[in-house]
């Protein structure tokens, strides 16, 4: 029996994305990772999603495995992005910050409409989860490239949200998650991110969240009723609803 449930996560080697496969709340789901390492899913499109010409491959992908599809839902999380290069915009290697740039700012915008285009004749539910940040709204020096990624994917969503009927979309903020990324942030000097001793506080007090449950809050939004173009923080959600 085929499964009614198709899930994709990109990102999903490690971090939040490997901890939302882990814990994807429909037993039947087909889960597939867009990503270049792969991680603990069943299934792994290996994609380099800083790279336009995967991005094609991606949307290529959903039109094919979308064809007929007739089950109960489908859920596409992006969640990959970068943090690297950490520095002054002016400063650090040019090539990784147009890598960080084509990651964090233009995939998701580009990866989203193509799931929405692929899907758009489902009649089933419908779900687009865009990973986030407080750095969305927090201007961090030396995250310039991060920063006005999560800016671009929160007014992203806006748009699309008031856009679409048949498609949910939001965007969330998951908070300061113990990830390899966080330990980048803290291994920075802070000549070239100066707010880095907040961040190493934030692991010597015990105050990260674990990854898998900044996933069990991000799944929980599928089941919450929220307006297509939310963007919210998970740190604000009243748990008891």
């Amino acid at each position: 029996m085929s499964s009614r449930t198709l899930v994709w996560i990109s990102g999903a080697s490690s971090g939040v994305g490997a901890a939302l496969a882990d814990a994807v709340p429909y037993p039947d789901a087909r889960v597939i990772d867009l990503s270049r390492r792969g991680g603990r899913t069943t299934e792994h499109l290996k994609v380099d999603l800083s790279d336009p010409a995967d991005w094609v491959r991606v949307e290529q992908h959903f039109v094919a495995e979308l064809a007929g599809f007739d089950g109960d839902r489908v859920v596409f999380i992006h969640n990959a992005g970068t943090i690297t290069p950490i520095g002054p915009a002016d400063a650090v290697d040019a090539s990784a910050y147009t890598r960080a740039v084509l990651l964090n700012s233009a995939a998701p915008q580009v990866l989203g409409s193509a799931f929405l285009r692929a899907s758009s004749q489902l009649s089933c539910e419908r779900h687009l989860v865009m990973l986030s940040s407080g750095a969305a709204k927090t201007a961090y020096a030396g995250w310039s490239s991060y920063n006005a990624g999560k800016a671009a994917v929160e007014q992203w969503v806006r748009t699309v949200g008031a856009e679409q009927s048949g498609c949910r979309v939001i965007a969330v903020a998951p908070g300061v998650v113990d990830t390899p990324m966080q330990s980048e942030i803290r291994a920075t000097p802070a000549t070239a991110f100066p707010a880095v001793a907040r961040f190493q506080a934030l692991k010597q007090t015990g105050a990260l969240v674990g990854p898998a449950v900044a996933a069990a809050g991000i799944w929980s939004l599928l089941d919450r009723e929220l307006e297509s173009g939310t963007c919210l923080d998970l740190r604000d959600l009243d748990p008891g609803r």
